[in-house]
């Protein structure tokens, strides 16, 4: 049950030669975005900055997911590009956040098949604290937004990891 022992007909259990924090690599190595994902935050891309702003702090994110009329990802807006907008004098209320969003194809997504290490590999490599879990829509046409995958959410893996709770 540990790992630690095998078991093969006609020979009986035998000793792996795994040591500890390799069979925890093991483990993590089948783990699936699938299995800590969240809910999506995802605003239309005619949304006032302001409101973004309001709904980031609202759904307590650090990432926004921009949609356009037919929920098709078009970008992505983080509390460092809200940040950058605010500053000055323009008129919150007045900029939709289709001016300072991220646009695809600049955006790093992942799908709910992707193996979570690979995922976290991809946030420490861009620096960004999260990614959109997508599904292609209408034969390549664009993406939809049916998931999230935090840095919160690797956390949480991490603690399930130590407490022995990993699914």
């Amino acid at each position: 049950m540990a790992g630690y022992l095998d078991a093969r007909p006609r020979v009986g259990y035998f000793y792996t030669g795994k040591s500890g924090s390799q069979l925890l690599a093991d483990k993590v190595k089948h783990i699936t975005v699938n299995d800590y994902q969240s809910r999506p935050v995802v605003v239309q891309q005619s949304v006032s900055v302001y409101d973004a702003i309001c709904t980031m702090f609202l759904e307590d994110v650090g990432t926004l997911f921009v949609v356009d009329a037919n929920n098709t990802l078009v970008g992505v807006l983080s509390r460092k590009d809200l940040l950058r907008a605010s500053l000055g004098k323009q008129a919150l209320e007045s900029i939709p956040v289709s001016i300072i969003m991220t646009r695809m194809p600049n955006i790093t997504v992942c799908k709910k098949e992707d193996l979570i290490i690979e995922v976290a590999n991809k946030l420490i490599d861009k620096q960004i604290d999260g990614l959109p879990i997508i599904e292609e829509v209408d034969r390549g046409s664009g993406f939809e937004v049916i998931g999230r995958i935090t840095k919160t959410n690797i956390t949480a893996l991490l603690v399930d990891l130590a407490n022995d709770e990993v699914i």
